[in-house]
């Protein structure tokens, strides 16, 4: 064996040790999850006997006999996911945007106060809000509206399908401030200056065709990177509508995302093969809108 092949094979082999942590746990935590759960979504299985191969009767029984998938479940996630998602993309940006523009020690502290509420858990943030949205006269909401005689009883805000998923929406957007928002900043803080200066010599005359057509162009990989964390992180939501609510499924089903529609499946009737099946159609779901957000701001080449 030449000398150059073997330290190549040396290289490739001391590579291979240094990324073999990453792929040990990838697989661990996210490949054998996804084939389990794919594998278990073609049969019955209750979570204590042994998995019943059934092909694609659940797929079946849930596009055609669970109608509360079709009417409200998938129905409210979409609408969800198109509330939050772009929502909390473009409030990123503009947050990050609006930041950049200020001194760095008042920039610090406000991202640092715009990014806490995303470490925060559901469980912890429902505590919060269900003190201001309480059904009581003593929520501040209540007592705020009461006050100025704009209603003259307590409305159950977190048990009302009226007022459950814009109060989802409020919250989760309220917690979207996340890493996609600090790796916005980051790539408007790096662009060069100097092409903003060349850009007003080439005819640009104000702020909105400096975004449009510097900040936006010269930062796609944070963009991308921000656009599929929100696409991610919208879908992965649901715990803060039944920690809202009390109660899953939801009250009328108002607040009833893909999430919690496998909570329900899977750990309170234990029909994990049903449960499976929502898993890999929601899988298919973020699969589709990641490829759209790569489509948007990916490299073109």
């Amino acid at each position: 064996m030449k000398p150059a092949t073997a330290k190549a094979i040396k290289n490739e082999f001391n590579a291979f040790v240094f990324i073999s942590p990453f792929f040990i746990i990838f697989t661990l935590l996210v490949v054998v999850p996804v084939v389990s759960a794919i594998y278990l979504s073609f049969t019955d299985f209750n979570s204590i006997q042994t998995p019943k191969f059934i092909g694609l009767t659940n797929y079946v029984n849930l596009i055609t006999q669970d109608n509360a998938f079709m009417m409200f479940v998938l129905p409210n996630t979409l609408k969800f996911a198109l509330l939050v998602g772009p929502g909390g993309y473009l409030l990123s940006f503009w947050l990050a945007w609006l930041l950049a523009q200020i001194p760095k020690k008042s920039r610090t502290v406000i991202a640092l106060a715009i990014y806490s509420p995303s470490l925060t858990a559901a469980v912890a943030m429902a505590v919060v809000w269900l003190v201001i949205f309480s059904g009581n006269a003593s929520g501040y909401l209540n007592h705020f509206l009461m006050s100025l005689a704009i209603i003259n009883e307590p409305i159950q805000w977190t048990q009302s399908p009226h007022y459950l998923m814009p109060i989802m929406v409020t919250v989760s957007l309220w917690n979207s401030m996340g890493v996609g928002f600090l790796a916005m900043l980051a790539g408007i803080l790096n662009i060069n200056g100097e092409m903003y200066e060349a850009g007003y010599i080439d005819g640009i005359r104000n702020r909105l065709q400096e975004v449009w057509y510097i900040t936006i162009p010269s930062m796609k990989p944070q963009m991308l990177f921000g656009a599929v964390m929100a696409v991610v992180g919208t879908f992965q939501a649901g715990a803060i509508g039944v920690q809202l609510s009390g109660a899953n499924p939801t009250p009328q089903n108002a607040g009833q995302l893909m999430i919690n529609h496998i909570e329900d499946y899977g750990f309170l009737r234990y029909d994990m093969g049903y449960a499976s099946a929502v898993s890999v159609v929601l899988l298919i779901i973020v699969y589709g809108f990641s490829k759209l957000c790569w489509r948007l701001f990916g490299d073109s080449d």
